[in-house]
């Protein structure tokens, strides 16, 4: 049997999709350093708005990095500019990408809506350009006036069009307050380093790469729909993807293998082929040994919009419904407002829906549900739970956890002690 007619099992592939991403079999990676190394691994981590514990890109690092704080990520991209953060559907790179970046951008000035939107307001970007040159950064607060929109993407005709000048290329987040955009030029923001475009085939190389290094395992009929996905555009024509895949076999750059019970072959990096074939064997890869505790001693919870388990994934790889229910109305959830997933070993077992009351200190878990199987009901299983709660409330600064909500009471009582003792204790975990 060659390398590339490899079969293995579902978990070895769980566990290589988990390690590839740095959330198995525990942390890896610690402090500042490592936050870099992290962010680079994986490829790129989604970002989002929302804050009710925390944010789902803070809680995916949180995942994967030792003492991880969202200060870091902000030096890390806006002080250091190691990184960047761009995208409708919205991720951070490295900063070292954006050459390759630049042709997708290029790409929107020149089809789709966003060009239809710069032939329709010509005067307006070309103000917009103009005051980012004289004043930026500038955020959209700090545009007096201006026609009202309706959009998904702003409320006034300037928040438009600083989108489009960073959607396109001309203007990057040079830093940001909370949550809120504060614009400049490109050329002020990125380091001189990286003031130039890559070329279309370098940029198709380096893309098509990536695809396969950001989700691990991809299904051979789906490669297109991801490359597609990789570089933001809705969808690739069909002769282009393949030409990219031709030009990774060709180069011997990637591989197929077999996943017991799956009819379809599986496309992964060749460089990635001694790893798979180490955890078919039993093994863990020796760049992945944890800094700390492992996911067996210690549970984790996954981001909302964690790559291993978000848009359905979950149901493949871990035999596991997950459904992020933040936008659905509240008659209509099945489980909580910001359930998260919880990764015991390398399966999830449970999901809980927590609320952090900061006035108070106290993460609330309003709800939890084990799967139907007997992993969750063990002296282990609570003990890394406790583990993780633990380390997740220092995570959010809380000082006490609430489990009122949870039933029967008497059974949940000594976790919460447990826990307690700890979070009131300031005592921090190794």
């Amino acid at each position: 049997m060659t390398m590339a007619q490899l079969t293995i099992s579902k978990q070895t592939a769980r566990r290589f999709i988990l390690g590839r991403q740095g959330l198995w079999p525990g942390r890896r990676w610690s402090g500042e350093q490592g936050l870099d190394t992290a962010l680079r691994t994986s490829e790129a981590i989604q970002m989002d708005p929302l804050n009710v514990i925390a944010r789902s890109h803070d809680i995916a690092l949180w995942g994967r990095v030792s003492g991880y704080q969202p200060a870091m990520l902000h030096r890390a991209a806006y002080e250091r500019r190691q990184f960047f953060d761009y995208g409708g559907s919205l991720f951070i790179y490295p900063m070292s990408e954006l050459p390759y970046w630049r042709t997708p951008m290029r790409y929107r000035r020149s089809q789709g809506r966003w060009a239809d939107f710069a032939s329709a307001n010509p005067t307006l970007l070309d103000e917009t350009r103009a005051e980012l040159a004289s004043r930026g950064p500038l955020g959209n607060r700090d545009f007096k006036g201006g026609a009202r929109v309706q959009n998904y993407r702003g409320r006034k005709d300037s928040a438009l069009a600083l989108y489009y000048l960073w959607i396109t290329g001309e203007a990057m987040i040079a830093y940001r307050q909370g949550f809120e955009r504060v614009y400049d030029l490109t050329e002020r923001v990125a380091p001189a380093e990286y003031h130039f475009e890559a070329s279309e085939d370098e940029a198709a190389a380096y893309f098509a790469r990536k695809t396969l290094a950001f989700r691990g395992l991809v299904e051979e009929r789906r490669w297109g729909t991801h490359l597609a996905s990789s570089i933001q555009l809705s969808k690739l024509d069909r002769a282009v993807s393949l030409r990219q895949l031709a030009a990774l076999t060709e180069q011997q750059a990637v591989a197929t293998v077999r996943i017991e019970k799956s009819h379809e072959p599986w496309l992964v990096l060749s460089a990635d082929l001694a790893d798979l074939s180490t955890l078919e064997a039993g093994g863990v890869p020796a760049a992945w040994r944890p800094v700390g505790p492992t996911t067996e001693q210690e549970i984790t919870l996954l981001a909302p919009l964690e790559i291993v388990s978000a848009r359905s994934r979950s149901n493949w790889l871990f035999d596991f419904e997950y459904l992020w229910e933040v936008y659905k109305p509240a008659a209509t959830r099945r489980w909580g407002y910001y359930t998260l997933p919880i990764l015991y070993g390398d399966r999830l077992v449970a999901r809980l829906d927590p609320r952090l009351d900061r006035t108070a200190s106290t993460l609330i878990i309003n709800g939890y549900w084990p799967e139907p199987n007997a992993i969750a009901d063990t002296a282990a299983y609570r003990e890394a739970l406790a583990g993780g709660l633990i380390r997740f409330g220092q995570f959010l600064g809380a000082r006490r956890i609430n489990l009122d909500a949870l039933s029967p009471a008497a059974e949940w009582a000594p976790l919460a002690r447990q826990v307690n003792a700890t979070l009131d204790s300031g005592h921090a975990l190794a």
